[in-house]
């Protein structure tokens, strides 16, 4: 066996080692929610659900407020109020409010001055909203975000209500954001859609380790129980998915993906904004448990290591139809999962750029990860 022979057959078990291993993830966990069946209609009679303060914080605001609050405050049920925490905005968010809070008596506004010598993130805002909440249900969404229903608040809580409700302290909803024409548009739902697939996935099968704050519900005792954000406090992000990962359970969490649970955003215009926004999601990552790093890295590593070993394996001369074929075994797996996936999360459109959008988010993460470890600086806004 000569050098080259000797390169070629490492290269090889890597790459069939990868390979394996994202078979397993698919197998193991992403069928999860590929195949997941939720409980249907909602069982809860709304008389029996209990009263719930929809958390948001907004600063300069005031465009998407005008869009999306109303249909906030108008949601189907019986006992709710809404609580916009207006974070030191100089547009005419607060003007706005005023003029809502005569219109809507369940509206609830918390107002944060702005404080030349004490700069801020968004947990102190979402803190002193939780803290005026009158109600034990917390449910946090975004000013950019609008429930895909009036359904939306009976849904992503009835599992508060249910015979089980005494266990639940998390529910994770998902914050899909809205079709729009372009590829930008695609790439941003396909990397949510990836995201919501591995946090849903997990979490049915006993490992939660987040959620987004677009969509996201939880108990108000569990947030001062435990001291707030605790550790995490003085960090900018991780106002959502740090919380969950230091208190989820496999057994006090749960999902909801019925198509009312939805919230809808719109996507980021230009590269670059999605750019920033990214790089600030991505930032606390490494602050999750040891073994959620863990389970993410190594799903991460084989993701990689598929595109770059099998490239390695064609640039040494090995028989090209035998990487081909190995990876199809991967994209058809994917491809099928995925699909049904997809299919659940109203996001079916997006099955044909399932192999280009994997091969980019390898790319942009990569750059993701350069930036936030040599350059960027992140703000809330």
């Amino acid at each position: 066996m000569n050098l080259i022979q000797i390169i070629t057959t490492i290269i090889l078990a890597l790459f069939a080692a990868c390979l394996l291993i994202q078979l397993l993830y698919y197998f193991l966990y992403f069928r999860k929610l590929a195949f997941f069946k939720d409980a249907g209609e909602i069982s809860v009679k709304k008389a029996e659900m209990p009263p719930v303060s929809v958390i948001i914080c907004a600063r300069n605001e005031s465009k998407n407020l005008k869009k999306y609050l109303e249909k906030v405050l108008t949601q189907d049920y019986p006992s709710f109020e809404v609580v916009v925490v207006n974070d030191c905005s100089w547009d005419d968010t607060g003007e706005y409010l005023d003029r809502m809070e005569l219109q809507h008596s369940n509206l609830k506004i918390v107002t944060i001055k702005e404080q030349v010598k004490y700069r801020h993130g968004k947990k102190l805002a979402l803190t002193l909203g939780i803290k005026a909440a009158s109600h034990e249900i917390l449910l946090l969404t975004d000013a950019d975000c609008m429930p895909a229903s009036e359904l939306w608040l009976q849904s992503m809580v009835s599992s508060f209500a249910g015979q089980e409700s005494h266990s639940v302290d998390f529910v994770l909803g998902y914050g899909a954001y809205q079709r729009k024409w372009g590829i930008l548009s695609r790439m941003i739902r396909f990397d949510t859609f990836y995201g919501a697939l591995q946090y849903f996935s997990f979490a049915l099968s006993g490992t939660p380790y987040m959620g987004v704050g677009r969509n996201l519900a939880y108990r108000r005792e569990l947030f001062f129980k435990n001291k707030g954000f605790g550790i995490y406090n003085h960090f900018l992000s991780g106002d959502d998915d740090l919380f969950v990962n230091m208190l989820a359970t496999p057994t006090n969490t749960r999902i909801e993906i019925r198509p009312e649970t939805f919230t809808l955003s719109e996507p980021k215009t230009t590269y670059a904004e999605w750019f920033r926004q990214k790089s600030r999601h991505i930032s606390t990552g490494k602050f999750y448990k040891l073994k959620h790093r863990l389970m993410l890295g190594t799903l991460w590593a084989s993701h990689y290591g598929i595109y770059l070993l099998g490239f390695l394996l064609l640039l040494v001369g090995f028989d090209w139809r035998i990487v081909v074929g190995l990876f199809s075994i991967r994209f058809i797996t994917q491809s099928i999962v995925m699909g049904y996936a997809m299919k659940r999360l109203k996001e079916f459109d997006l099955v044909p750029f399932i192999i280009l959008f994997d091969f980019f988010i390898l790319l942009f993460y990569s750059i993701l990860a350069v930036n936030n470890l040599f350059i960027s600086k992140h703000k809330w806004k």
